[in-house]
Order: structure tokens, then sequence, then C-alpha cells
């Protein structure tokens, strides 16, 4: 059973904004962290970005941030060290979430 819309925009409210942890790397780490995000990055060139779904479902999402990818997403670090990523995120199979994240908040897509 799929997690209400409210419940997830209430939990997106309250808690505190996602980080960005960066390694030396150019894939994911074996464990990705129950709330941040994972920058995989080799001499100084971004390769992905991995996250647990904020869902609460538990699958790991991988997104792709190298040039030759497709499809590829764009981060953004803000002054306060906050991760933006564009475009949204849509996973099309098992939990279907679909959400923005901006300034380490999740922006929940109807």
């Amino acid at each position: 059973m799929k997690t209400p819309l409210w419940w997830r925009q209430l939990k997106a409210y309250i808690l505190p904004a996602r980080r960005l942890k960066i390694v030396e790397s150019d894939s994911l780490p074996d464990r990705i962290p129950f709330r941040n995000l994972v920058l995989a990055r080799e001499e100084n060139e971004n390769w992905c970005i991995g996250m647990r779904c904020p869902c609460g479902c538990g699958k790991i999402i991988e997104l792709l941030l190298i040039h030759e990818a497709s499809p590829r997403w764009d981060l953004i670090v803000d002054v306060n060290g906050l991760p933006s990523l564009k475009p949204s995120v849509w996973l099309k199979n098992g939990c279907r979430s679909h959400f923005w994240l901006r300034h380490g908040q999740v922006h929940w897509c109807d």
C-alpha cells in the first residue's frame, strides 16, 4: 500500500534537509545512508548520485550525472551545501514515486 501524499509531504516538511556525502569513486558504495545523498566523484568528475527512495520503500535510486548518459541529471549545490536535482525523479517501476529534490527537501508530485 502506497503512503498517502499528505503524509509524505508532512514528513518532507518536518525532517531536516538531506545533505550530500562525497565519495572518491566512479560508482556508489554498497551502503547508502538512510536520508542523505551520496555523490560518486572521481578526479573532479561527477559520475552519479545515490539515495534511498524517500517514500520509505527502501529502493536505492542511482541517477547518472555524466554528460554522455541518457537520461541524466544535473546536481546543484547551494551556498548552504544543500543539493538540488534537475529534472525530477520519477520511478516508473515499483513504488512509482515522483518528486523533485530542491535545497535538500523532497517535493512530491501528485
